[in-house]
């Protein structure tokens, strides 16, 4: 079931301060800042134009997973990579094909060493730091280290001037928004329970982080 932010923002008190798409200014000074913290960034105009960088990023016979992102979904890549029409291993149409539940969470574990492994961010600081969180980490787990290639999908609404701010949006917009998902999704209540702060990729060319000029996700 495709998942929209506008399913859950009338639900839900957000400090909409925070999700205010930036400037060309900021833009640029964010872009700045994540490549000098070792970060490749893409700037991009639309969520099609998301797409078309993805698929331009990720050669054939690569195995690529995503975890739960409502960015991915709004730009069409996670319908993509299911309907097959690529030549990717695509991971996530294996794990969910099988039906022995210890067996599918022992292939969730593996495919956390993706080749290339997809996701949304929280918050995103002007001065070049990426800030997510997750219930259970398997949608940022492979972010830190475990992926030989992260891509990282991002409305320009989600960065902020410092990382308090980045912080801050995620209790305050993202937490919001993905408790409403979960509860309608799963029937149980979301939790920042674990908590990532990404202020410097160390290995070239391994995390892409892919901008777009609209407002998207959460």
């Amino acid at each position: 079931m495709s998942q929209q932010k506008s399913d859950y923002v009338d639900h839900a008190d957000i400090d909409e301060s925070l999700d205010e798409l930036a400037s060309d200014a900021t833009i640029e000074e964010t872009v700045e800042n994540l490549e000098e913290s070792g970060f490749e960034v893409v700037v991009v105009d639309s969520a099609d134009d998301a797409l078309a960088e993805i698929q331009s990023l990720i050669p054939a016979d690569a195995s690529v997973m995503n975890g739960h992102s409502t960015t991915l979904e709004e730009i069409g890549f996670v319908e993509y990579l299911s309907d097959g029409d690529h030549e990717w291993e695509s991971l996530p149409d294996e794990i969910w094909s099988i039906d022995d539940d210890a067996k599918r969470q022992a292939a969730r574990r593996e495919s956390q060493t993706a080749d290339y492994f997809l996701g949304g961010i929280n918050g995103i600081s002007q001065t070049g730091e990426l800030v997510a969180a997750d219930r259970s980490g398997s949608r940022i787990g492979a972010y830190p280290f475990a992926a030989e290639n992260v891509v990282i999908v991002s409305g320009v609404n989600k960065i902020v001037p410092t990382l308090d701010d980045a912080l801050d949006r995620l209790e305050s917009v993202a937490y919001p928004l993905e408790n409403e998902r979960a509860k309608e999704a799963y029937g149980v209540d979301s939790a920042i329970a674990k908590q990532l702060i990404l202020r410097q990729e160390l290995e070239d060319e391994r995390t892409t982080v892919v901008l777009v000029r609209e407002h998207l996700g959460y």
